[in-house]
């Protein structure tokens, strides 16, 4: 399996709520209203977003992923409002190792529905089924009491804490591990 056979034509996803699909210009002003949210961006690995042109050009660089066939989040638009909500992917993939990591953000207004668990759930079916993982993982800054709840309740198993796993924003953070296993979703 090879990345550009997933990502250079990435497939749309369905859950419940959600439709899982390519992000676009179109998006920019949902994605500027989170990405700009410092609530939001308190614990992910990127700045918080300051215009609306750096939001563009963040989306352009995704568009640019696609057309490369190159690893590149799925949106999450929530089905009842239309509203493009937040990103979901694997931040990296070893096809020959056939181990992934995925990574999401949400807006803030719908933190607590349950929507990134639905949307973590069919991106690791997806990654077991199509993808030929046997492992996915991921990770969380300790404090990201949130994020590690959306890990736990997607099934997830808690596997330990790397101390010092990341320097972020201009500290050392500790990581929450978790993962799971062909078989177990």
């Amino acid at each position: 399996m090879k990345v550009e056979e997933i990502y250079g034509d990435l497939p749309v996803l369905e859950t419940e709520r959600l439709i899982l699909r390519k992000v676009t210009l179109d998006d920019a002003e949902d994605m500027f209203k989170y990405g700009s949210n410092e609530e939001v961006t308190k614990y992910v690995t990127w700045n918080s977003h300051k215009t609306l042109s750096e939001t563009k050009e963040y989306i352009n660089l995704i568009r640019n992923n696609y057309e490369q066939g190159q690893v590149a989040p799925w949106g999450m638009e929530c089905k009842e409002t239309g509203e493009f909500i937040g990103t979901i992917d694997f931040v990296w993939w070893l096809p020959d190792y056939r181990i992934a990591e995925i990574g999401y953000v949400i807006s803030q207004d719908y933190w607590g529905k349950g929507l990134t668990t639905e949307a973590a759930r069919e991106v690791m079916r997806f990654g077991f089924d199509n993808m030929e993982l046997i492992r996915i993982q991921a990770k969380c800054l300790v404090e990201n009491t949130g994020s590690a709840r959306v890990m736990e309740k997607a099934g997830m198993t808690f596997e330990g804490v790397l101390r010092n796993g990341m320097f972020l924003k201009g500290k050392s953070w500790d990581l929450k591990m978790y993962s799971i296993i062909e078989g177990e979703i």
